[in-house]
Order: C-alpha cells, then structure tokens, then sequence
C-alpha cells in the first residue's frame, strides 16, 4: 500500500487540492438491516442478530454473481456487503455468536472489495480476508471461543493522493467503525474487543478506540499514524505498535500541519506503545503472514484477555 510522502504533499499542497476529488461518503440501500449506520456512521437501524444478517447478506451476494456469488456457496459469513463503488463489507471467521475474544481489523489505503480475497496488485498477503484468516486460523488452535471480523466498512483512500495524507477518509470510516464496535458488543457485551489496524487502517481504529472505552486493545501494524500523539489519549487501551525495519513507512514524515500530515507513529519514542516484535516481516505488507512474530505476538495479546493482561497470556 502507498501513502503520499508528507514532503511531497508540503510542496504540492495547492497543486494536491486542485487535483483531489473529495472523499465519497458510502450510501448504502435502506432496505438492509444496519447497512447505514455500519459503513457511514449514520445510526439509522442497529445491526440485526448475527444470523440474519448473514442470511440476509448471503442472499445479495448471491444476487451480485461472481465472485461474491462464491463467497456465499462457501458458506462464508458477512455481516454487511455492498458492491457499489469500491464496495464495503465485513466478514466474519469464526462463531461470533459464542466468541468471547473478538478482533475487528480494519485495512489501509488502496483497498477494495474486489481485493478482499486477492489483495492489491493480485498478492494475496495484502488482502485483509486473507490476513484475518491467518489471525483466526492460529488463535483457533488455542482458543475455540475467538472470532475475526474483516472490516472493509470505510472508503479508504485510493493509493498517491491528498486523501492518503490526510486524516478525513479515517475520521470517516472511525464514525462507522465506532458504530460497528457498538452494536456488535451490544449482542456479545461479555467479550473482549481488539482492534487492528494495518497502515492508514491504523489511524481508523485510533480515531474509533476514543469513542470505545470497552475496547481493551489496540494493535497498530506498520501504522504512518494513529490519529492522536499519545497512547494515553486512546481510551484506556493498551496500544501495541509493529514497525519492521524495512517497512517504508519509516520514511514518512511525523507531522501534521493545519491538518495535512498523519502526526506522530505509535512506534516513535515517548509515544507509549508497547514494541511488537516484527522477525519474518519483510516489508509493509508482511505482519499477519503465517510464520511472522508478529502474527504470534497478535495472537498472544488477543488471547490474553482484559486491558491489563491479568488473564493467561503471553506476548512472544
């Protein structure tokens, strides 16, 4: 995934704004259930008991054809899908009806619907059904009450632009998020909530967990910024940072001025996340493939349970 060099936006800046098309605001079909309030926001209808909404979901992707046609013959569950535009959906890998653990991850820039299996440019590791599928595949051998849920439920930006360097599209798709978190937690009040963010999806789920005090972590994998300067100004969750040494993240500027810029990373000193470890990762694209440190270490923290880590639990 790309994101717009802050030196190169400093520059351009009035070339950027001529040029920037403004950020689309999802509308989706007031006959589903929830669809409203879970991709913009917008708190129309609460998301319907899990069940119907995988029924009622299954029944306009079969009506949608290939390749959410298959989606839906393979049984897979989503809570919400729309095709429109560059499309929203979240799926969900396990039985969110009895998690007592759930993870929300929320992807970056350049994400669309039509990658959510393929990913960007046809690699699969960028693709976040395939990243939550490597998370609930390791968490499952340990713990069969844990659920993942892909969350596509914003319009993120679209790869070297003036959305990318800014926060607008995340602010957006936080409101969204924030709602999501809500009515999911209102059918499982019990369960531990973490949220993942993946490069610009990071500052998505920063943006929310200031909304979402239940929420007990927030994890930031090759974050370009997390939407506040400080962890402590998160919620109360206890915010993990992974930034691999190679990740051109890195090259980003820390800055925000009058609001272009993604301010400050989560792995800079003084911020006040905890380091993830980040072996195996060769690049921006590579925490959650199977094998990574990274990828155990998520997992550990998922299963740990509660925002201060006093359940059995161990951080690789």
């Amino acid at each position: 995934m790309r994101i717009l060099p802050l030196t190169l936006a400093l520059t351009s800046l009035l070339a950027l704004t001529a040029a920037a098309a403004p950020p689309r605001v999802g509308s989706l079909a007031a006959s589903e259930l929830g669809r409203s309030a879970l991709s913009t926001g917008r708190r129309t209808q609460a998301l319907p008991t899990f069940a119907d909404a995988y029924r009622n979901t299954a029944a306009r992707m079969l009506a949608a054809g290939c390749p959410y046609a298959t989606w839906a013959a393979q049984n897979r569950h989503f809570l919400f899908f729309d095709p429109t535009g560059d499309g929203r959906a979240a799926e969900v890998l396990g039985d969110l009806s009895t998690a007592t653990r759930i993870t929300v991850l929320v992807p970056g820039v350049d994400t669309v619907l039509a990658d959510f299996d393929r990913g960007l440019g046809g690699v699969p590791r960028r693709a976040p059904g395939v990243q939550a599928r490597a998370l609930h595949d390791l968490l499952a051998k340990r713990d069969p009450h844990t659920a993942v849920i892909a969350w596509l439920g914003y319009d993120p930006p679209e790869g070297v632009g003036l959305a990318a360097a800014t926060e607008g599209r995340a602010r957006t798709g936080a409101t969204a998020l924030t709602a999501f978190v809500r009515d999911v937690q209102a059918q499982r009040p019990a369960a531990t909530v973490t949220l993942i963010g993946h490069s610009y999806g990071a500052i998505v789920v920063g943006l929310a967990a200031r909304r979402l005090e239940s929420v007990s972590d927030v994890i930031t994998l090759g974050a370009p910024g997390v939407g506040v300067d400080r962890a402590g100004e998160l919620g109360g969750a206890q915010v993990w940072s992974a930034l691999a040494p190679t990740d051109w993240i890195r090259r980003i500027p820390q800055v925000r001025v009058f609001g272009l810029g993604l301010g400050r990373r989560p792995s800079s000193p003084g911020f006040g996340a905890k380091t993830l470890p980040t072996g195996g990762v060769a690049g921006h694209d590579f925490y959650l493939t199977p094998g990574s440190e990274t990828l155990r270490a998520v997992a550990d923290i998922v299963l740990s349970g509660g925002p201060r880590h006093d359940m059995p639990g161990r951080v690789s």
